[in-house]
């Protein structure tokens, strides 16, 4: 009995298993039915809205088009447009968009040019004023502006997380209201927002070329993450969790790809300098498009500071040019000036005094209060009495400062180009940069096969070659200091305006005078 049992119940269990497994069966055909008989109406949807979008470009192409031509009509002569949010600030990236306008102007009399720009509180006027104090740049005729409303959209203090991804989706808000309130026969980025290149050229119709002063995602950037290295753009919870930093690597890498091809629009590509050069063809692909146009220096302004002996100062300044922006690391600055002093007084502690001196802009609120911040490091290292800042100075006190100064100071990591670097070489001064970058491969370089100036990377060496420059006997800084002038002649204005005419003829060449 209990044998027939057994059998009877694994029987029941069989014939319930097989049961399921029959329902299972029926229902996964009968979805398959349902799926495949949805199909097409999804196919034909998908049709459709694919056609409705394509439709509602053509249709917002053709509009944009036919206000272009409107404004052709009235003006009678083409309109080349320059995309700088921020053309009234004070950096290099300034002076080249002001230098190209007035290359080009030069060249080109019967063209218009306009600057679409996020700075509201100025008039056109005090822009151009702006220029020519700050950069001893003055336009042969003016230009129009066009005042953008929503800069806001492209602050990296809106986005504290995802920076690189908002600011790029933000720019393209930001490209769409300069294109509906001035649509341009040629466009040129000169700012680095690859992402509104597409923009002009599929719906605006324009012809669009880029000038990169600094790609907005590098290979470096990622070696960063994947090395687990904390830097400015790369705080300690993410590189001290594995999984964040796997994550923003992907996320990196996915943005790259994005990057590479909104970049790819342009049909001129400038760049800045051979370390932007390497990285703008690994990620946007177009050699043939592609050269190098060093950014202007005014070297000739700063030809007229003496180069004197500076055996019996009693004070050596090192001066600083650039932007409190956080890339370019104040903070290593005066870490490493500390370190230069502690030096000097743990040895003889003879000799001339030490004064570091910070020249730079301020953009916004967030810069001055990095200016707050860097003053309280030197409050807190004991240094304050012997640092001095200088906020949005004219060219005329640059000047001045400059002449005082015996060693130039640069730390950003990995600077595109540096024409801080330039003008200091030009000025005169033993020029002391990071060991990366525009510093390392196109501007200290040795000229007659002599030095021009020297590079560190971290404060030690900062600090150390600080004391190595002083203790050169002055016979030997002259001679660095005046192959350095020599050097930096590559750099001119001249030279930056023939460079750009020659690279950007081919956009010129499709407009129609």
């Amino acid at each position: 009995m209990r044998l027939e049992s057994k059998r009877f119940w694994r029987t029941q269990w069989i014939d319930a298993k097989m049961s399921a497994h029959d329902q299972l069966v029926l229902c996964l055909c009968e979805l398959t039915r349902l799926l495949w008989k949805l199909l097409l109406p999804l196919v034909l949807l998908c049709v459709l809205l694919v056609a409705v979008l394509v439709l509602l470009v053509l249709a917002v192409r053709l509009w944009l088009q036919s206000s272009r031509n409107a404004r052709r009509a009235r003006e009678g002569r083409p309109t080349v447009a320059f995309f700088h949010p921020y053309c009234n600030a004070g950096g290099g990236g300034e002076r080249v968009l002001w230098c190209a306008i007035r290359a080009l102007q030069n060249r080109y009399a019967d063209i218009n040019f306009v600057v679409y720009t996020g700075d509201l509180g100025v008039t056109g006027q005090q822009i151009l004023d702006g220029a020519r104090r700050r950069f001893n740049v003055v336009l042969p005729r003016p230009v129009r502006f066009v005042f953008l409303q929503h800069r806001v959209l492209v602050e990296p203090g809106l986005f504290p997380h995802f920076t690189l991804l908002g600011q790029s989706v933000g720019s393209v808000f930001l490209g769409w209201e300069a294109l509906t309130e001035l649509v341009p026969d040629l466009y040129i980025d000169s700012m680095g927002y690859a992402f509104t290149l597409p923009l002009f050229r599929y719906l605006g119709g324009c012809s669009v070329g880029s000038y990169v002063h600094y790609p907005t995602i590098s290979t470096d950037m990622l070696s960063v993450v994947a090395e687990r290295n904390p830097r400015f753009n790369n705080p300690d919870f993410i590189s001290n969790s594995l999984f964040l930093t796997a994550f923003k690597l992907v996320y990196y890498c996915l943005f790259a790809v994005l990057y590479g091809m909104a970049g790819s629009c342009s049909d001129v590509i400038m760049v800045n300098s051979s370390w932007t050069l390497d990285h703008i063809l690994s990620l946007w692909r177009s050699p043939n498009r592609t050269s190098v146009v060093y950014p202007p220096c005014d070297v000739g302004a700063f030809l007229d500071v003496p180069l004197e002996d500076d055996e019996d100062r009693k004070c050596h300044a090192i001066v600083s040019v650039g932007q409190f922006r956080p890339e370019k690391d104040h903070r290593l600055q005066i870490r490493a000036f500390k370190k230069a002093l502690d030096r000097r007084r743990e040895g003889s502690g003879a000799g001339a005094a030490l004064k570091l001196v910070l020249i730079g802009g301020c953009r916004n609120q967030e810069d001055e209060d990095r200016v707050l911040m860097l003053r309280g490091l030197c409050q807190e290292l004991g240094v304050a009495d012997s640092v001095e800042f200088k906020l949005n100075v004219s060219f005329g006190e640059l000047k001045e400062e400059m002449s005082r100064a015996t060693i130039g100071l640069h730390t950003m990591w990995n600077e595109h180009f540096g024409i801080g670097v330039v003008e200091c070489m030009a000025a005169g001064k033993v020029i002391l940069a990071h060991k990366s970058g525009g510093p390392k491969l196109d501007i200290v370089r040795p000229f007659e096969g002599r030095p021009t100036g020297f590079l560190a990377d971290d404060e030690d060496g900062y600090a150390e070659a600080i004391e190595q420059i002083l203790a050169l006997p002055a016979e030997s800084r002259l001679q660095i200091r005046r192959d350095a002038r020599q050097s930096a002649a590559r750099f001119s204005d001249e030279e930056f305006e023939a460079c750009f005419l020659a690279a950007t003829e081919p956009l010129m060449g499709t407009l129609e005078l």
